[in-house]
C-alpha cells in the first residue's frame, strides 16, 4: 500500500473508532433513564481504562516492529492470542466477583466482563493489521462495527437496563471480531505463537502501561481534586473546553498508535526524525486553526454544543488551544522517541505529569480557573521542549560519526 494511502487508511480508522465511541454514549443516553445512563456511563469508563491499559501492554509494543517477515507476522498472532486469553481470564474474574455483589451496576459489570473478549480482542486485531501494514483491514472492521453497534442499538426499548445496554454493545462486535479474524488469518497462519515473550519482565508493554497510567491518571485526579477541594467549577470548565478538541485526540492517538509502521517505511534514522518534525509542525498548526475556529463559534453555536457549560469553556479557550498546540508537538516527540529508543519515555512521562499537576495547583492559586488551564498548557510546553532536546541528545549519540575533512591542500602533482 503506498503510504499516503496507508496514512489516510489509519486517520480514518482513528476517526471511525472515536465516533463509535461517541455514538455509543449518545444512544445510551437517548435510551436510558438518568439512573441507567449512569450506570452505563460507569461501566464504559471502566471499559475505556481496560481498553488503554490493553493497548498500551500489547498494542504500542507491536507496532514499533519493523517488517513483514515470518518474526513480525508472528508477534502479531502472538499479540492477539495474549489480548483473548488476558481478556478471557480477567472477563471471568469480573463476572465471578459482580456475580454476588446486588446491584444494576454490578449486574452490567458482569456482563462487561461476558463480552470483554470480543470487544478487546477485536482491537488488538486493530494494531496487528497496523503493524502488518494493513490498515485498511482496520477500517473495514471497524466500520462494520460502527454499522452493527449503531443498528442494534437502535432497536432497544427506551427505558433499556443499563447491563442490557452493555450486552448489546459489547456482542455487537462479534460480527467485525469474527472479520478481522478472517482476515488476519490469511497473513498470520503457519506462524508460530510466542505468548511467554509478552511475560517476561523486559517486555516494552509493562513500561508503556506505567505510563498510561501515570499520564491519564495523574491528569484526572489532578482536575477532579480541585473540583472536590477548590471550585467544582474547575472540573466542568476544564471538561467543557477538552471536549471540543476531541477530534485533535484523535488525531494525537492515530500519530502515537499508528504513527510507527507509517514512520519506518522511511529508511534512514534521520529520515523517520525530520519527518516526525514536519507532523509535529503540521498537528500543531491543526491544532492552532481548531482552536482558533471554536473561538470564534457564536454563543448560540457553543451554547447549543455545551449548553450552560459554554461561557466557561469558551473563556478557557486560548489557554486550552495553546494547551494541544503544544501537546501535538510533544505527543510527536514522544513517537520520535519510540522509534529511537522506546525507554526512554517512562522518565519523560512521570516527571512532566508530575509537573503539570504542580502548574495546574499553582495557576489555580494564582488566577483561579483560567489560572488552572494555562498552568496545564505550561506543563504542555515543558514536556515538548523536553522530549525534543531528547530527541535531540539520542540523535546525536546515535548518527554514524562523520569521516574527518582533511585540511592539507593537495601537492600540484610535477
Amino acid at each position: 500500500m503506498r503510504a499516503r494511502t496507508a496514512v489516510v487508511s489509519s486517520v480514518a480508522d482513528q476517526g471511525v473508532a472515536a465516533l463509535t465511541n461517541i455514538l455509543v454514549l449518545v444512544a445510551a443516553a437517548r435510551l436510558s433513564t438518568v439512573a441507567d445512563f449512569a450506570r452505563f456511563s460507569a461501566v464504559y469508563l471502566v471499559f475505556t481504562v481496560l481498553l488503554g491499559i490493553s493497548g498500551a501492554y500489547t498494542g504500542q509494543p507491536l507496532v514499533l516492529r519493523r517488517g513483514a517477515g515470518e518474526e513480525v507476522r508472528g508477534a502479531c498472532r502472538s499479540a492477539v492470542d495474549f489480548t483473548l486469553l488476558a481478556a478471557s481470564a480477567l472477563g471471568a474474574l469480573l463476572a465471578a466477583v459482580c456475580l454476588f455483589v446486588p446491584g444494576d451496576t454490578a449486574r452490567a459489570l458482569m456482563v462487561l466482563g461476558l463480552v470483554l473478549p470480543v470487544v478487546l480482542g477485536q482491537d488488538a486485531m486493530r494494531y496487528a493489521f497496523s503493524t502488518l501494514q494493513r490498515p485498511h483491514l482496520a477500517l473495514a472492521s471497524d466500520v462494520l462495527r460502527l454499522a452493527c453497534v449503531l443498528g442494534a442499538l437502535a432497536v432497544q426499548p427506551y427505558g433499556a437496563p443499563a447491563a442490557r445496554l452493555v450486552a448489546v454493545w459489547g456482542l455487537s462486535a462479534l460480527p467485525a471480531l469474527l472479520l478481522s479474524a478472517a482476515l488476519l488469518r490469511r497473513h498470520v497462519a503457519g506462524t508460530q505463537r510466542r505468548l511467554k515473550v509478552l511475560m517476561r519482565r523486559e517486555h516494552l508493554g509493562r513500561r508503556f502501561v506505567v505510563e498510561f497510567g501515570v499520564g491519564n491518571a495523574t491528569s484526572q485526579l489532578s482536575v477532579l481534586g480541585l473540583g472536590v477541594f477548590g471550585n467544582p467549577l474547575v472540573v466542568g470548565a476544564l471538561r467543557g473546553a477538552t471536549t471540543l478538541f476531541g477530534p485533535l485526540n484523535v488525531l494525537f492517538t492515530s500519530a502515537t498508535s499508528f504513527g510507527p509502521p507509517l514512520l519506518g517505511r522511511l529508511g534512514s534514522e534521520g529520515r523517520r526524525i525530520r519527518a516526525t518534525a514536519g507532523l509535529a509542525a503540521v498537528l500543531a498548526a491543526t491544532a492552532a486553526v481548531w482552536a482558533t475556529t471554536l473561538a470564534l463559534l457564536p454563543d448560540g453555536v457553543g451554547r447549543h454544543l455545551l449548553g450552560d457549560t459554554w461561557p466557561t469553556a469558551a473563556a478557557l479557550l486560548p489557554a486550552t488551544g495553546s494547551q494541544y498546540t503544544a501537546m501535538a508537538v510533544g505527543t510527536c516527540g514522544l513517537l520520535a522517541l519510540r522509534m529511537l529508543d522506546p525507554r526512554t519515555t517512562l522518565s519523560i512521562q512521570v516527571v512532566f505529569s508530575l509537573a503539570a499537576v504542580a502548574f495546574l495547583a499553582g495557576g489555580y492559586a494564582v488566577g483561579g480557573v483560567p489560572g488552572a488551564a494555562w498552568g496545564l498548557c505550561l506543563g504542555s510546553v515543558c514536556k515538548a521542549v523536553a522530549t525534543w532536546i531528547r530527541v535531540a541528545g539520542l540523535h546525536r549519540r546515535t548518527a554514524p560519526a562523520q569521516p574527518p575533512v582533511s585540511l592539507t591542500a593537495a601537492r600540484p602533482g610535477p
